[in-house]
């Protein structure tokens, strides 16, 4: 069986007012993700996250989108979501908070930019499954207040959490630590709690 590709997702801001410079930085995550070869996964909604999927087509990347519908039909018109630019999208039909667990467990790599509750959800969701997490530093909300809310979690997951501020710096470095831990074996282990 030949080596399976990296699955980096991007969550973050899907609503309220975005900057412009954080948008065009979020393009460049998604740019530069699939310049790596990686494909993109992202919960199918506008915002950050939407600029990472418009930014990883741009360089004829592989894009994925997890929607909180239960159809093409409540994508659009219930959740005025953006299709266009996904090569598939999956109807996980659990509504916004219940596709967190989806979105994250179908990635090997978590990045986050900017985020109000439901990024801080997904956030919570990959730290507990071990995963390794990017942070865009400098782009608000959850991303920024993230080393807080580190120092008072006292709970060791395995999870990685890297913070960079820039997206190619970011993307790249998520991937050499990625590797790191595929040849550790830490990778695709999910801890058990007592």
């Amino acid at each position: 069986m030949s080596e399976m590709k990296t699955k980096i997702c991007v969550v973050g801001s899907a609503g309220g007012p975005l900057d412009p410079e954080i948008c065009e930085r979020a393009h460049r995550v998604g740019y530069r993700i699939a310049q790596q070869g990686c494909i993109l996964i992202t919960g199918a909604c506008p915002g950050y996250p939407h600029e990472a999927a418009v930014g990883a087509k741009a360089s004829g990347g592989l894009v994925v989108g997890i929607s909180p519908a239960l159809s093409w039909k409540e994508h659009t018109e219930r959740y005025h979501s953006p299709w266009r630019e996904y090569d598939a999208l999956i109807y996980a039909g659990s509504g916004l908070m219940g596709r967190e667990v989806h979105i994250i467990r179908s990635s090997d790599i978590v990045v986050i930019i900017a985020g109000r509750s439901g990024t801080l959800g997904e956030f919570a969701i990959a730290y507990d499954e071990a995963k390794l997490i990017g942070v865009l530093e400098g782009t608000r909300g959850i991303a920024d207040h993230l080393p807080h809310i580190l120092k008072v979690i006292h709970k060791e997951t395995g999870a990685d959490v890297i913070f960079d501020p820039g997206p190619e710096t970011l993307v790249d470095r998520a991937l050499e630590l990625h590797e790191q831990r595929v040849a550790e074996g830490r990778a695709y282990t999910i801890p058990i709690f007592d």
